[in-house]
């Protein structure tokens, strides 16, 4: 690609071109972005050099040596990466009079290209860096078969056809507003709705798992995130400090300072423990324009973060008891397949190694008595303590990070969080930081794209919708509604002057799960004709029949 772009554009500088998962792209420094129809011209002239099937040659040269050949052709980004290559020896590879900077391995040559796409343009900063010059960067996929890219680019039409922001738009569920800020959320009532219904579920089910609920400020005196580690380890995704009265306040990147703070507001025994708080508590952190992406990648959300306070002793119960809780919540929510990663110390990392060792040891121990397959992601733990995280894996395949599981001996010391043991003595507890879905806001973004916005009947914003064919059947179809209304049911009226077939096609585009036609006969019998959201029209029923099987439906969450 890089090659047939300096084909057709002699003046563009070359940047990097990697690889990527199911497919590659390359940064291009030119004056005006590249077109759909550019990208055809580009394609066109790939295939012109894959039929030429050039052999690709690999080169050892001189640093010194690639430097000087670099500069000659122009190429600033080129020698860039070269000053920063600590070998005296560079490689480049070369085919059909095109030479590029790389490790390598490549094939054989370049008819051995098969089946490729290029699928799209995008603006990126040179190294990722802001206040570096913007590129464009070219997206393309490759496979052995003309059939593997068909179904490769059907699935990415699926992608495009469930995508949050789209869908979040067109259902009207949430919103972003330059007025208002990058990467914050508004939640629109039917979006809210659904928060709040998960919302109550995790309240519910962390009280019978004896969990505390805690509500903690958004913001906190700088020496509070010196103290925990955070201004020194996590410093890059935090805001300025503020002054407040002469003193530095910041606004929380975390929720676990403060619950050590609750902990720390009374005295402990170690028959208190373990110790379970449990917050929906609103986070703030900095992210980079570029990164930012709809719910996905936001700069404030809600996480649904817990700490448990224990002995050393009940580590492992209490890992396994997080584990079941963790599976038992992504299953409610539609998501059965998983992969777990068991993170472990990264180079930059407080408290000592043995500590460390032990608890990475607990976290194993527990996945293994669970039987639960795991990978070790090596140099990925949080700087206080190794972790478990597992990635849910949507309809479509897609692997998304949700759950964590983070065992913490650092925060305890660095607080002098303690508890009066058996003996008398001072104690120090163990602290397990846990988040089961993750963030709301994340978590709800991957909600829509797994169900492509036709949510169970348990989470849709709008459960029912009540329907009347003419204006003599209003009354009736009120009725009905109330009726729902009060019984806890979703449910919306339409029963303005509209033919019923397009109020039908409303309901079934705003993707409700029932709607319920009230008309002459309906009139006449008084019950319901109830149609599903897949078009399946039920035998009529009474509305108590109606209520009684969406209740049923709700309670199995399916």
């Amino acid at each position: 690609m890089a090659h047939a772009v300096k084909d057709l554009f002699p003046d563009v500088k070359v940047a990097i071109g990697p690889a990527i998962e199911d497919g590659f792209y390359y940064d291009f420094d030119i004056e005006s972005p590249f077109s759909p129809e550019d990208l055809e011209k580009i394609e066109k002239r790939m295939s012109e050099i894959i039929d030429q099937d050039a052999k690709f040659e690999r080169r050892i040269l001189k640093k010194d040596e690639a430097l000087n050949y670099f500069k000659e052709k122009g190429e600033d980004y080129k020698i860039e990466l070269i000053n920063e290559i600590d070998d005296d020896k560079v490689s480049v590879y070369e085919e059909g009079g095109f030479a590029d900077l790389c490790r390598g391995p490549h094939l054989p040559s370049t008819g051995q290209v098969k089946a490729f796409k290029l699928l799209s343009v995008a603006g990126a900063y040179w190294r990722g860096d802001e206040k570096n010059k913007m590129l464009q960067r070219i997206y393309g996929t490759s496979f052995l078969t003309a059939k593997e890219l068909k179904k490769y680019l059907n699935f990415l039409e699926e992608v495009k056809k469930r995508d949050h922001r789209r869908l979040g738009k067109e259902l009207d569920l949430f919103s972003t507003n330059d007025e208002i800020g990058a990467g914050l959320i508004l939640w629109h009532p039917k979006g809210a709705l659904i928060r709040k219904t998960i919302e109550d579920f995790w309240r519910n089910e962390h009280l019978r798992a004896d969990y505390q609920i805690l509500y903690t400020p958004h913001m906190a005196k700088l020496n509070l995130w010196e103290r925990s580690g955070h201004w020194d380890f996590y410093r890059e995704n935090m805001y300025s400090p503020m002054e407040i009265d002469g003193i530095d306040y910041e606004i929380k990147p975390m929720n676990c300072p403060f619950h050590i703070e609750v902990y720390r507001s009374s005295l402990r025994s170690y028959r208190d423990l373990p110790v379970r708080y449990a917050e929906l508590g609103t986070v703030y952190r900095y992210e980079r324009s570029g990164v930012l992406h709809g719910l996905l990648r936001v700069r404030g959300f809600t996480q649904d973060d817990a700490h448990i306070f224990c002995a050393e002793e009940q580590i492992e119960d209490e890992i396994l008891n997080v584990l079941d809780f963790t599976l038992f919540v992504l299953r409610t929510f539609g998501f059965d397949d998983y992969d777990i990663y068991l993170s472990t110390r990264p180079e930059k990392y407080v408290g000592s190694a043995d500590n460390w060792d032990r608890s990475t040891e607990a976290l194993k121990r527990a996945l293994e008595i669970k039987g639960l397959k795991y990978e070790i992601d090596p140099g990925e733990g949080v700087f206080y303590g190794p972790k478990i995280d597992i990635k849910v894996k949507d309809s479509l395949g897609r692997q998304w990070q949700c759950s964590t599981i983070q065992v913490d001996f650092n925060n305890p010391e660095r607080f002098d969080v303690t508890f009066r043991g058996s003996d008398g003595k001072e104690h120090r507890p163990i602290m397990i930081h846990r988040a089961l879905m993750g963030s709301l806001e994340r978590f709800f973004g991957i909600l829509i794209e797994h169900y492509a916005g036709a949510f169970p009947l348990w989470l849709s914003p709008v459960q029912v919708s009540v329907l009347s064919i003419a204006e003599r059947h209003v009354e009736h179809a009120s009725e009905v509604l109330k009726y729902l209304r009060e019984n806890d049911i979703r449910v919306e009226g339409k029963f303005d002057n509209e033919k019923i077939g397009y109020k039908i096609r409303q309901s079934t585009v705003s993707k409700v799960p029932y709607s319920v036609i009230i008309g002459d006969k309906e009139l006449e019998t008084g019950k319901v004709t109830v149609r599903k959201k897949s078009g399946e029209n039920l035998n009529p029923m009474a509305k108590e029949e109606l209520l009684d099987l969406l209740r049923k439906e709700i309670d199995s969450r399916k």
